[in-house]
């Protein structure tokens, strides 16, 4: 009878994981941005005593700007997206070919 050979053929999935429903560590930023978030409100409201109403919108910047990079930019893109377009942005394209700078076409001889 012949033998059946294992071969071992690494088929497991190699997610990081999620949580909250974001990606790997991304909730990481989130979690501490909140927490710098509920930091600055009770400042404000407590120490400073800013009204409510003011103290919550102000207190509310660092999370909401944290999760709005982590949406745009991180979650569900390749890695590195965010530090290529960034440089996209402030330096523009890079290589590019250009036919108007090229030297014209000879025929060798």
């Amino acid at each position: 009878m012949n033998e059946l050979r294992l071969t071992d053929t690494n088929a497991a999935d190699d997610s990081a994981g999620s949580v909250w429903g974001l990606d790997g560590n991304l909730f990481m930023p989130v979690v501490a941005s909140a927490a710098l978030s509920i930091g600055v409100i009770l400042i404000l409201f407590s120490c400073l005593h800013v009204v409510w109403w003011l103290s919550f919108p102000i207190g509310a910047v660092p999370f909401t700007l944290t999760l709005a990079y982590v949406l745009l930019f991180k979650q569900g893109k390749p890695p590195g997206y965010d530090r290529d377009l960034f440089e996209l942005w402030i330096v523009g394209r890079g290589f590019s070919f250009n036919p108007h700078k090229q030297a014209p076409f000879r025929q060798p001889r």
